[in-house]
């Protein structure tokens, strides 16, 4: 068993029919309990509003970065789709294939360089996966290499959270530490827990559109549009569509 699988051992226990729950860890000792593990197996027609009209935008050859469970994958095949997903969750990636994904890899958001030149019309990143883009730093590097695998029609479909809207004090503090330490201050250093299973420690970015259009400068992306999850004034949930500057 891999003890640092924490969130695969979610996965694999809600396959199996068994009610599952993970637990986040904050470097500053905060913890939250997520809502469960059936969101990763949804199928289309319980999807949030917001994801409903983003995933229009996946055209061609797409690219599931945290592809989870494979519910997007799954949705895009059935529309008859090319779909490859990619996963650093060894249980995930499993799940994923017995659920029927063609194509699930296990590969953290790191490698993605090794795909080639062009591979690629849509990347999809749901279930604010923004986020592994980590820090400012590697989201500028990464975002150059999704150019660089994706083709002149390259599309980003990217789910994120604005971290500012918020009234809890625990927050805010962790944002000034943020800044005082030279973090963006919705950049989370967390890991995930399930029963005895513990993650790594790793980072996690939470970013405003507007600090969303900072890291796009400069890697030849820009925001194409916004949709906003139902309630945003309240849980800051978003999705950017995000395509290629023109030349």
């Amino acid at each position: 068993m891999n003890n640092k699988d924490a969130y695969g051992q979610e996965i694999i226990r809600y396959y199996k029919g068994k009610p599952s729950f993970e637990v986040i860890e904050r470097d500053d000792g905060f913890v939250n309990l997520s809502g469960g593990a059936g969101s990763y197996f949804s199928e289309y027609k319980d999807w949030a509003a917001h994801e409903k009209k983003a995933i229009k935008f996946a055209n061609g050859r797409c690219l599931d970065i945290g592809c989870g469970a494979g519910r997007v994958i799954l949705y895009l095949q059935k529309n008859g789709q090319s779909a490859i997903g990619i996963d650093t969750s060894p249980l995930a990636i499993k799940v994923c294939r017995l659920r029927g994904a063609r194509s699930a890899r296990l590969m953290g958001i790191d490698k993605i360089g090794q795909f080639r030149p062009q591979s690629f019309d849509s990347v999809v990143m749901f279930g604010n996966n923004f986020g592994l883009f980590a820090n400012r730093k590697k989201a500028k590097a990464l975002l150059r290499k999704l150019h660089a695998i994706t083709s002149k029609r390259g599309t980003i479909i990217a789910e994120s959270r604005q971290p500012y809207l918020t009234d809890n004090p625990v927050h805010f503090r962790y944002h000034d530490m943020n800044r005082k330490i030279g973090r963006m201050p919705g950049q989370l250093h967390i890991r995930a827990r399930f029963m005895q299973n513990a993650s790594d420690w790793f980072d996690y970015l939470l970013v405003s559109k507007e600090e969303m259009k900072g890291l796009l400068s400069g890697t030849g992306w820009r925001i194409s549009k916004f949709i906003n999850a139902d309630g945003y004034r309240k849980n800051g949930v978003y999705i950017a569509v995000i395509t290629k500057e023109r030349a």
